[in-house]
């Protein structure tokens, strides 16, 4: 294999069906619309090389929640305690939430401690897609009013509320350790 060869191996994934090559990259930096063609690309005989090809990069449910949060948290220097107490939420709930002992049907939870954590809107949504909630939808009016919050940063959770009753939306739901 002649050095050019071998540099265009090295950069690219081959899967025989189809006839296609594929860059070597993680899911996580393609589109949806990209993912999807590479899956639709993919037979099932070849399902288990992109699985294990693109495993760090594939949602896995509470697991991938609990790693990402904890990650931010370290990144921005933030303690989960301190979260907790500037989103509002006893330590204990908070704790069982990220760690995956418990679970909440209440999107507003996640938004109160991604707020908290000074999340960016684009790390607000990933956190939401992992703890499989619906994402911030800018054509909702609420939620665009709470995309702009993330984005302008007017203060702290408890300066979140104050704006969106302004605005004529319902509050970030409080929350308690039973649910």
């Amino acid at each position: 294999m002649d050095i050019q060869a071998a540099h265009f191996y090295n950069k690219v994934v081959l899967f025989t069906t189809h006839s296609i090559a594929l860059p070597r990259c993680s899911l996580s930096k393609k589109s949806t619309d990209e993912l999807n063609h590479v899956l639709r690309e993919t037979s099932f005989r070849d399902l288990p090389q992109v699985l294990k090809e693109y495993e760090t990069d594939l949602m896995d449910g509470s697991k991938s929640f609990s790693e990402y949060m904890r990650t931010m948290f370290r990144m921005k220097h933030k303690r989960q305690q301190d979260i907790f107490l500037q989103a509002y939420i006893s330590e204990r709930h908070g704790y069982n939430l990220i760690s995956g002992e418990r679970r909440t049907s209440q999107r507003d939870i996640i938004l109160r401690i991604c707020y908290a954590a000074e999340f960016t809107y684009e790390e607000t949504q990933k956190a939401l897609r992992l703890y499989r909630m619906p994402e911030l939808y800018a054509k909702d009016a609420r939620d665009a009013a709470l995309i702009v919050m993330f984005m302008d940063r007017p203060g702290s959770v408890l300066d979140v509320n104050p704006c969106l009753r302004k605005a004529g939306f319902a509050i970030l739901k409080p929350c308690g350790t039973s649910q």
